[in-house]
């Protein structure tokens, strides 16, 4: 059984942040990854509308970690943790392999919610891999070859209206109105709040909501979906229950924790919320374990957000710990930097420090910026805004490209020669 210092489980934003804090001590780390690539999450709804191409936000790890001597980078699926005896089992191509640790660092994300309704997830499209984007991009491909009469492949559902859900409604529109001009679009954007970007608040949900529905978007605020079947939505609010004939509905709307929260709850001790994620102590060490850090998604401490920046910040944390640059026993405090959320091209909302808010043009510029600042890689860096120019100044979508009829048919959920009218009807 091979041994290491520390073990961290999980390639996203967290872990990864963790394993390079740990290499300025030289601290030999092994990571473990259920993929092979580095994902960078908040950009999947470019890949599945075509703005980007899978490659471009997705690095290897092994690219990414090169340059790091201390970090072993071994790809496979954590199965059990025995915290007493200090070893991890995991599955790889090999088979199982074990891996004996002084400390661990979990970040290994959260998966779709559905609120109780989980057989809805073979019936709508998520966004947490890469594989979702990819076969939501085929599907939507497919949809705008669909015939112009087939109104319901033309019809489009997203609920949640938090960041994501505000992001792929409104490229999903935009995928209409600029490149495929002849096809009619209906978009509906369902949101249990009473706003937009509820996180947001005042004047920022107030722009994004009137920005999206300038552009087209039908947005259903204090609505609920209370059924999703035979391509049919059910959505109740306000103004009665209303049924959409779509066969893309997009699920933006709840998280829950991956499986392997309930591995490291039941090996620790430690408590675990409605939603499955780790209820961790304030310096972010798991149940009675000193030696077993959990961050990110997959984690509730003081309400934080489940955010790239969160997660990132908790890995250094936890890393300084571990190497001796914190006090061991340090509480996890966050600093907030602010959060923003593209509406269309040329539109966005940033929430920055000190009660600064951007929108519109100078938000989507700020956008930009900071999210070029964090791609990993400067081939990415550079990939990202020529696809960017070409979709944004221009009339492309480049991540198409690579698609063809034939092959979207094998990869859509749906047949394209399925063909239906959408109805929209109303009780009260």
């Amino acid at each position: 059984m091979r041994s290491t210092d520390v073990v961290v489980i999980g390639s996203g934003f967290g872990g990864l942040s963790a394993a390079k804090q740990l290499a300025k001590s030289k601290v030999p780390t092994t990571l473990i990854s259920a993929t092979p690539e580095h994902l960078f999450q908040p950009l999947l709804y470019q890949v599945a509308t075509g703005v980007l191409d899978p490659a471009e936000i997705a690095p290897p790890i092994a690219d990414v970690l090169s340059d790091y001597e201390t970090i072993d980078v071994v790809q496979g699926y954590v199965t059990a943790l025995d915290a007493q005896a200090q070893v991890l089992t995991y599955e790889t191509a090999d088979g199982p392999q074990h891996i004996g640790y002084k400390k661990l660092i979990v970040a290994a994300g959260a998966a779709q919610g559905y609120f109780g309704h989980d057989e809805w997830a073979d019936r709508t499209f998520s966004l947490k891999s890469l594989d979702d984007a990819t076969t939501l991009r085929a599907h939507l491909y497919d949809c705008v070859h669909a015939p112009l009469n087939d109104q319901a492949a033309h019809t489009f559902v997203v609920v949640g209206g938090g960041a994501t859900g505000v992001e792929i409604a409104g490229q999903i529109r935009e995928l209409h109105d600029r490149f495929y001009t002849e096809v009619p679009a209906t978009v509906y954007l369902v949101e249990g709040a009473a706003d937009l970007l509820p996180v947001y608040g005042g004047r920022l949900s107030d722009f994004a909501r009137a920005t999206l529905e300038e552009s087209g978007i039908q947005v259903l605020t204090n609505a609920f979906v209370t059924d999703i079947a035979d391509d049919v939505v059910t959505v109740s609010g306000a103004d009665g229950e209303q049924k959409i004939t779509s066969r893309t509905v997009v699920w933006s709307a709840g998280v829950k924790a991956t499986p392997l929260a309930g591995v490291i709850a039941e090996a620790t001790g430690c408590d675990t919320d409605r939603a499955g994620r780790l209820l961790i102590n304030p310096d972010l060490t798991v149940g009675g374990r000193a030696d077993v850090f959990a961050i990110g998604d997959m984690t509730s401490l003081r309400g934080y957000p489940g955010q790239s920046p969160v997660a990132m910040q908790q890995g250094r944390h936890a890393a300084d710990m571990i190497r001796g640059k914190t006090v061991t026993g340090t509480a996890f405090r966050y600093l907030d930097k602010g959060s923003m959320a593209v509406v269309n091209r040329h539109n966005a909302v940033v929430d920055a420090p000190f009660g600064v808010t951007l929108t519109g043009f100078l938000g989507w510029l700020t956008w930009l910026g900071v999210h070029l600042f964090y791609l990993v890689g400067f081939r990415n860096r550079v990939a990202a805004v020529v696809s960017w120019f070409r979709s944004f100044a221009g009339s492309d979508r480049p991540g198409f490209d690579q698609l063809t009829l034939r092959s979207v048919s094998k990869a859509s959920k749906i047949s394209p020669s399925k063909s239906s009218s959408p109805t929209i009807s109303s009780s009260r």
